[in-house]
C-alpha cells in the first residue's frame, strides 16, 4: 500500500520583550535559578496578572505579516494541568478566541515549486518553568526563570506532507519572525522549538489518521528526523496490522527513535475557562494601523525585489534573504562593489563557506559588507583576477587589511598590459614545440597546458581572458 503523510506543526516562538507576560520579572536568558520568578510567576495566594502590552504588539506583528485576521477581541484562558513546573496549577493561554488566526506562510520546496501551507491560528500565551534532571542525587529540580515568558504559538493546518515541507516551513516561520524582530529565534535557549503532530493515510484517503506528537523540538534537522523515523514507525503499526495510538512523543536524538511519553489530552482534559483575572483584549482599527505601519519589508517581498533589481536568480535572491542581516549585508557589499550578481557569487560563495567552515553568523563576519564590496571594486576594474581575489579575501579574513592595501603591500595587481601578455605567451610556446605540434593535430585539451604555463609565470597575475584570447590567436597562426 502507497500511505501519504500529513504533518502539522506547533512553533512556540518566545517573544522578545524585556518583561513577562504577565510580570515585570525579567526574561533574560542564563541568569541563575529561580532569580527571576516573582510572586506572579509563583502563583502565590493574593497576586494578579497585569497584561504585557509590547507581547500583545508583537502578536499583532506577526498576524499582519502572514494575512491573519486581527481578532477585534481575544480572551485569555486558563489550561488547567498538574506538572511540577507549573506551580500554579494552570497555564494562562487563548483557546476558543486567539489573538490572531487564519493566514498563511508560502514556502519553496526542492524542486523550484512554491507551496502555501494555511495557519490555523496563533494565540499568546505563558511558558512553563524546567525541570532539571541532574546534579540533584536522583531527584529533580525546578527552575522557574521561563515561567510566565510570553510565547506566541503558531499552529500551521495539517497541510505539509513530509518531513523536508516541515523543515522548510519551520525555517521561513524562523526567518519571519527574526525580521520582524519579535524573537531573536535561539533554538540553543529554546526561544524557538516546535510540537510536530504526524500521521499516516493510504493515499488517496480523505481522512486523517490517528496522530501522534512529538515534543519541543529544537533544531531543523532534529525536526527531519524525528518526522521520518515515526512516518517509518506508524507505518510500520499499520501494515503489521496494529493500530497508531494518540499519544505525546519524545524524540530521543542519540538514539534516532521517538518514544512514547503520555497519552494525547483532547481539549476538554484541560477544563479550558476564561481567566477570571484578566479582561478579554479589545483591538481598535487605529492601534492595529499603528502596528502595520511598523513592519518591515518582508522576506518575500525583499526576494522579489532582489530578483528585479539584481537580476538574480529564485534561489540565490532566496538564499540571501534567508535573513534580515544577510540581505543587509548583501546591499551594502553590491552598493560599494556596484555589481548585484558579483556581490551575490561571492556572498553566497566564498563567504557563505568561511561562514561555515568557522561556524560564525554573517553579524560576526571577519570580513565587513562595505571591506567586501571594495575587493569587488578591484575585480570589476581587472586589478584582481578571480585567483588572485580569493587570495586577497583569505588576507582580509586573517585581518590583514583592506583590498587595496593587500594588493599593494604583496603586490598582486593583475597585468593586462596586451604586450606584455604577448610577450609571456610568446616564451611559452618558443618552450613548446612538441605540444605546439600535439594542439595543431588535434589535442585540443593542451590548450590548458598552455594557459597553465602562462599563468605559472605570471604568478597567476595575467588577465585570464586575455590570455585565453590571445592564445587562441597564437596557436591558430594568426
Amino acid at each position: 500500500m502507497e500511505w501519504e503523510t500529513v504533518i502539522g506543526l506547533e512553533i512556540h516562538t518566545q517573544l522578545a520583550t524585556r518583561s513577562k507576560i504577565f510580570s515585570g520579572a525579567a526574561t533574560r536568558y542564563g541568569a541563575a535559578p529561580n532569580t527571576q520568578a516573582c510572586a506572579v510567576d509563583l502563583g502565590l495566594p493574593g497576586v494578579l496578572p497585569v497584561l504585557n502590552a509590547e507581547a500583545v504588539r508583537m502578536a499583532v506583528k506577526f498576524g499582519l505579516a502572514t494575512g491573519c485576521t486581527i481578532a477585534p477581541m481575544s480572551v485569555f484562558a486558563r489550561k488547567n494541568y498538574f506538572y511540577p513546573d507549573l506551580p500554579k496549577g494552570y497555564q494562562i493561554s487563548q483557546f476558543e478566541l486567539p489573538i490572531v488566526h487564519g493566514g498563511h506562510i508560502d514556502i519553496l520546496l526542492e524542486d523550484g515549486k512554491s507551496k502555501r501551507v494555511g495557519l490555523t491560528r496563533a494565540h499568546l500565551e505563558e511558558d512553563a518553568g524546567k525541570s532539571l534532571h541532574e546534579d540533584f542525587h536522583g531527584m529533580t529540580g525546578i527552575d522557574l526563570n521561563r515561567a510566565g515568558t510570553p510565547l506566541l504559538e503558531i499552529v500551521s493546518e495539517p497541510d505539509m506532507r513530509s518531513a523536508a515541507e516541515a523543515v522548510a516551513y519551520m525555517k521561513k516561520v524562523h526567518s519571519l519572525v527574526r525580521y520582524l524582530e519579535i524573537c531573536d529565534g535561539n533554538m540553543q535557549e529554546g526561544s524557538f522549538r516546535c510540537d510536530a503532530n504526524v500521521s499516516v493515510r493510504p493515499r488517496g484517503q480523505s481522512e486523517f489518521g490517528t496522530r501522534t506528537e512529538l515534543k519541543n523540538i529544537n533544531s531543523f534537522r532534529f525536526v527531519e528526523r524525528a518526522i521520518n523515523f515515526e512516518v517509518e514507525r506508524q507505518i510500520d503499526v499499520l501494515e503489521g496490522g496494529g493500530k497508531v495510538i494518540q499519544e505525546t512523543r519524545l524524540f530521543d536524538p542519540d538514539k534516532n527513535e521517538t518514544r512514547p511519553m503520555r497519552s494525547k489530552e483532547e481539549a476538554n482534559d484541560y477544563r479550558y475557562f476564561p481567566d477570571p483575572d484578566l479582561l478579554p483584549v479589545e483591538l481598535d482599527a487605529a492601534f492595529i494601523e499603528t502596528v502595520r505601519g511598523t513592519l518591515p519589508e518582508l522576506p518575500d517581498a525583499k526576494q522579489q525585489r532582489f530578483m528585479a533589481d539584481y537580476e538574480l536568480s529564485a534561489y540565490d535572491a532566496g538564499a540571501l534573504t534567508a535573513s534580515r542581516e544577510l540581505a543587509d549585508y548583501f546591499e551594502e557589499a553590491a552598493r560599494v562593489g556596484g555589481d548585484g550578481k558579483l556581490a551575490a557569487n561571492w556572498v553566497t560563495g566564498e563567504l557563505a563557506g568561511l561562514l561555515n567552515r568557522e561556524g560564525l553568523e554573517i553579524t560576526a563576519s571577519p570580513v565587513s559588507a562595505t571591506s567586501l564590496g571594495g575587493l569587488l571594486l578591484r575585480i570589476r576594474d581587472n586589478t584582481l583576477s578571480g585567483k588572485l581575489a580569493k587570495q586577497v579575501f583569505e588576507d582580509m579574513c586573517s585581518g590583514a587589511g583592506e583590498a587595496d592595501a593587500i594588493i599593494e603591500q604583496k603586490g598582486l595587481k593583475q597585468i593586462t598590459d596586451t604586450g606584455a601578455i604577448e610577450k609571456i605567451i610568446q616564451d611559452v610556446l618558443d618552450a613548446s614545440p612538441k605540444q605546439i605540434e600535439q594542439y595543431r593535430a588535434g589535442q585540443e585539451k593542451l590548450f590548458g597546458y598552455f594557459v597553465g604555463q602562462v599563468m605559472k609565470a605570471t604568478q597567476g597575475k595575467a588577465n585570464p581572458a586575455q590570455v585565453n584570447e590571445l592564445l587562441k590567436k597564437r596557436l591558430a597562426g594568426d
